[in-house]
């Protein structure tokens, strides 16, 4: 049966993540096609269930244990009920129905990769369709981002419960020009401003304010390079930050999308645009042909002369600052995408070619015996004495190239193992957030039954 999207289930079912960041045709296109289930207590799901679609629970209340014992209780007008319930495949624990509940059942495919907005563009308007909710619900602002947009259910959810929420006061810089990258910002309430000084003496620039839904602080954590700008609350704020090592591994890492030098040149074929982010200078010095100038400081101000229809291919000189300027693409809507290694990935094997060229040149040569050996061209007479001579070939570069493949497939190894390191770190993660929920929810139960025994 389908959901009216004006009725308290079509409202309800509009703040679930991620559906709630779905364009409003796409959601009502969706709503038709939607089931809500019903059941008088029962099991939901069991431990090593591999059914992957994906539960939601509207009404009621569902408790998630593991072997009797109780993880966690979740009611429908929780927050923790905005995500899938346990979506971790298999499923890890029991999902049981208190009393009477009502849920969704949806297909992960559909749930993990949401349709990208649809945008109408004229010359001198854009049309963004997007849906109408709370303007007082700071994490549906938040999920209007296209950044969030992009992030699998997972890591949002993961982003959502490692966020640490901070209150500023008014005046209070949050971020200073010159330090560090340590954390990545998202503003929960308040307004802040983002400044700038050209030189260390220079007058102070102010270059935007920003409020609720807005995030700031990813160019530092991307680039490495020391914050270029001084943010300040303008009034009493609450910000909710994310470490840099979350930053990295849950947005990061699913967001930036990385391409060959061979799928680069595809992709142009296509009508892709090339950006170069690098300074004017290094440009000058020498670039991929077709490529548009737009060094990264001022690219903010460029980004109204993109296409948004064509994905736009980033390149600066080692990497580090297309992925700043890729995350800030993403987050204007543009469909961004990184040449892998750079400019040095594209100079580098030119400059080895070059190198292989001339000791193929330089491989036969002369060893004299020391006897002196006189050759003169000029007047067309030769004097020369007889030395003993011997023609000696170069050692063969096969060696070197043998050496270089090896060292290709170890580092090959090494980036493989670095990415299953990763991968395994992010599940003990995980699995340390459930364990911490296990044990939060066991002390909560001993706390009852210590007042119990108190009364008794």
């Amino acid at each position: 049966m389908a959901i009216d999207i004006n009725s308290e289930d079509g409202q309800i079912v509009r703040k679930l993540i991620p559906l709630g960041t779905l364009p409003g045709a796409q959601f009502n296109v969706l709503c038709e096609n939607m089931n809500i289930e019903e059941v008088q207590g029962g099991t939901l799901f069991k431990k090593g269930d591999t059914d992957t679609r994906l539960i939601y629970l509207l009404s009621g209340e569902v408790t998630l244990q593991a072997e009797g014992l109780i993880i966690e209780v979740i009611a429908a007008e929780s927050e923790a009920a905005r995500f899938a319930l346990a979506h971790q495949i298999p499923r890890k624990i029991d999902a049981v129905a208190n009393g009477a509940v009502r849920f969704l059942r949806l297909d992960a495919g559909m749930v993990n990769n949401p349709a990208p907005l649809v945008y109408k563009e004229d010359n001198s308007y854009m049309v963004n369709e997007e849906p109408e909710d709370d303007p007082n619900d700071w994490m549906t602002a938040l999920l209007r981002s296209p950044v969030f947009q992009r992030l699998p259910p997972a890591n949002l959810q993961k982003v959502l419960i490692t966020l640490e929420e901070v209150s500023v006061d008014a005046g209070e810089p949050i971020i200073k020009q010159g330090d560090q990258g340590d954390y990545y910002y998202l503003i929960k309430s308040g307004h802040c401003l983002v400044s700038r000084k050209p030189s260390p003496n220079a007058k102070e620039i102010k270059l935007a304010q920003l409020g609720k839904g807005d995030a700031f602080g990813e160019d530092a954590l991307l680039s490495g390079a020391p914050r270029n700008v001084t943010i300040t609350a303008l009034t009493n704020m609450v910000v909710l930050r994310l470490d840099k090592y979350h930053f990295l591994s849950l947005i990061k890492e699913p967001l930036l999308k990385f391409i060959t030098h061979e799928q680069m040149r595809k992709a142009l074929s296509q009508g892709a645009t090339l950006l170069d982010v690098r300074s004017l200078d290094e440009h000058r010095a020498g670039h991929l042909p077709g490529s548009i100038n737009a060094p990264f400081f001022s690219l903010r101000m460029q980004l109204k002369t993109f296409n948004r229809e064509q994905p736009v291919i980033v390149v600066c000189a080692d990497g580090k600052a297309s992925e700043a300027a890729a995350f800030l693409l993403l987050r204007h809507r543009f469909d961004a995408l990184i040449l892998d290694g750079g400019m040095n990935a594209v100079t580098e094997p030119k400059a080895k070619k070059e190198a292989a060229e001339q000791k193929r040149e330089t491989a036969q040569f002369i060893i004299d015996d020391g006897t002196e050996t006189l050759t003169s061209h000029a007047d067309g007479v030769h004097l020369q004495h007889q030395p003993q001579q011997q023609a000696v070939q170069a050692p063969s570069i096969s060696a070197s190239d043998d050496l270089v493949k090896a060292l290709k497939s170890e580092n090959e190894a090494l980036r493989k193992l670095n990415l299953q390191l990763s991968e395994k770190c992010q599940n003990l993660e995980i699995e340390k957030e459930e364990a911490l929920k296990q044990s939060r929810m066991l002390r909560r139960q001993m706390e009852k039954l210590t007042q119990v025994l108190n009364k008794a």
